[in-house]
């Protein structure tokens, strides 16, 4: 049978590398899901487009200096270089390769290459004016590495009594009298509202923009960015008596990773990054500071910044504070890597707040997962084998049952496309799984046990198991990015490596062509995808 051409063309589609970043995460202590989280779905998106054919680049990283790290290092008695040596190369990488994560690049705010670049930057910032002296008495942060103004200062209650906290996160307050370094923050509010009103999807989602577009509004003061009480940070290079302020030398290795004052050339092919994936209680720092930054050193901002919301446990956000982190490792050593990145990018909206549970967890586990796209995979290969002997039979004239599949499977991939696109994971597998449901109903529908009982209809048996063949070659390929060891046994079942290629080669704009899978291939039984799992109950 001849492939038949998907009609719908996918889009965003370009020469450029497209450049996603996660935040930089603080080491001063183990990562939680809520990291597993955010790097998860920025693995996803990111697997997506290299299965686009897009040149991809992929950064991650940790940022490790700062009061916070320092005072936990020295509670700990080490010096901070040790306390986040050993957090990176026990926690923080691991987690990495736990969750099944194909990051490009790994940048450590510790690396030359950092410092070289940060001080390259405040050199440019300094020579253009973009740098001022002067002296800081307020309050700050230790806890969010953040200073705090007056009017976001309040009196704190119940364990905070007798401390003043912020309003925004509700961490405790010091009061500081330095003499710093300044940014003139105030001098960019203007160009800074003109980048939201020209580019409205600069910022995403539309909370996160109006939140922020609200704050710049109301007025910017000047930025304390430098620190001289202590010493563990990058130094000032025209002043060694002062370090980076943390969450300056942070922003900067979206920057610094990607060569900026290391590798000209390099910086030139990746810059500007293509999107900022971070937290919602960040997004000023990656859409007011980190734009006026990049305008005052001469250098274009990135295309977006999408701040996604908190994992909520028990209706509280998740936090180590809180005692409700929850490592990776819990959830994956009972449901496995594929089911963590398949649970959080299905269940949750990204961009908004999400509650998760145990419970809703292994729900989803077994009905979609196990008994909806395993059983499906399960069941084709099953009857491939009892009815033609393992050999993919060849397909028939298409009736209307097998048109209606071929067509809904090519709007389900357009529609997953353009939901990457937008950076929604959830609405990308929604659309996935039409194809899961369709193709389980076409099978309840037609019967093929029932078909194979007549020699008569053996031709109409054959069509009916290729058509649940080549809509499982979909399946294998845009589940690819969100379940990649499941896929990669589901593909070696379907025995079309030799004939297609590697599944992570795969065209997504190629894969609702019908009819890709060779008559008389092997089709194997492989061990259940997603097999069931008695659980003890969670306390």
């Amino acid at each position: 049978m001849e492939k038949v051409q998907a009609d719908t063309r996918l889009k965003g589609v370009s020469d450029s590398t497209f450049y996603l970043t996660t935040p930089i995460y603080y080491v001063n202590d183990a990562p939680h899901i809520g990291h597993g989280y955010t790097t998860a779905i920025s693995d996803i998106i990111t697997r997506w487009h290299r299965q686009r054919g897009e040149s991809v680049w992929f950064l991650t990283g940790v940022d490790e200096h700062g009061q916070k790290v320092l005072r936990k290092a020295e509670a700990n008695n080490v010096s901070p270089q040790a306390w986040t040596d050993r957090l990176v190369n026990e926690e923080w990488k691991p987690m990495l390769e736990v969750i099944d994560v194909a990051n490009d690049d790994f940048i450590r705010t510790t690396e030359e290459r950092h410092k070289a670049g940060a001080q390259a930057f405040w050199n440019a910032l300094h020579e253009l004016d973009g740098v001022y002296k002067g002296s800081f008495s307020g309050w700050y942060s230790v806890s969010s590495e953040e200073f705090v103004a007056d009017e976001y200062v309040k009196d704190g209650e119940d364990n905070d009594a007798g401390f003043k906290v912020s309003a925004l996160d509700g961490s405790r307050l010091e009061h500081v009298t330095e003499e710093n370094y300044f940014f003139p923050l105030s001098r960019f509010q203007e160009r800074l509202l003109a980048l939201y009103e020209s580019n409205p999807e600069f910022i995403s989602p539309e909370s996160a923009r109006n939140e922020v577009i609200s704050f710049v509004k109301s007025g910017l003061k000047d930025l304390s960015i430098s620190r001289s009480t202590f010493d563990w940070g990058i130094p000032v290079p025209w002043d060694e008596s002062h370090v980076m302020y943390v969450w300056i030398e942070a922003l900067l290795n979206y920057a610094t990773a990607a060569g900026y004052g290391v590798d000209p050339e390099r910086f030139a092919e990746l810059w500007p990054a293509s999107v900022h994936i971070v937290g919602k209680d960040i997004v000023r720092f990656h859409a007011v500071i980190w734009p006026a930054m990049l305008m005052a050193a001469g250098l274009p901002v990135p295309n977006r910044v999408f701040a996604h919301g908190w994992l909520l446990v028990g209706g509280e956000k998740m936090s180590k504070s809180k005692a409700n982190g929850i490592h990776p490792t819990e959830i994956i050593n009972v449901f496995g890597s594929d089911a963590y990145r398949y649970y959080f990018a299905r269940a949750l909206t990204f961009g908004q707040d999400g509650s998760i549970s145990w419970e809703d967890i292994a729900a989803r586990y077994h009905a979609e997962l196990a008994n909806g796209f395993g059983n499906l995979a399960s069941r084709a290969a099953a009857m491939v084998s009892k009815y033609f002997d393992g050999q993919l039979p060849a397909a028939g004239e298409h009736t209307e049952a097998e048109t209606s599949i071929v067509e809904l499977v090519q709007q389900a991939v357009a529609d997953a496309d353009a939901a990457i696109e937008r950076l929604a994971p959830q609405d990308a597998l929604s659309a996935i799984w039409r194809i899961v449901e369709a193709l389980n109903g076409y099978i309840t529908e037609q019967e093929p046990w029932a078909v194979a009982k007549d020699e008569s209809q053996r031709e109409r048996l054959g069509t009916i198991l290729n058509t649940v063949a080549e809509g499982l070659r979909v399946l294998a390929v845009t589940l690819h990015p969100i379940m990649p060891k499941s896929t990669t046994q589901l593909w070696e079942s379907l025995g079309v490596s030799e004939s297609l290629g590697q599944l992570a080669a795969q065209r997504i704009d190629e894969v609702a062509q019908w009819g890709q899978i060779p008559a008389g291939t092997s089709i194997t039984k492989t061990a259940a995808l997603f097999p069931r799992i008695e659980l003890e109950p969670k306390a």
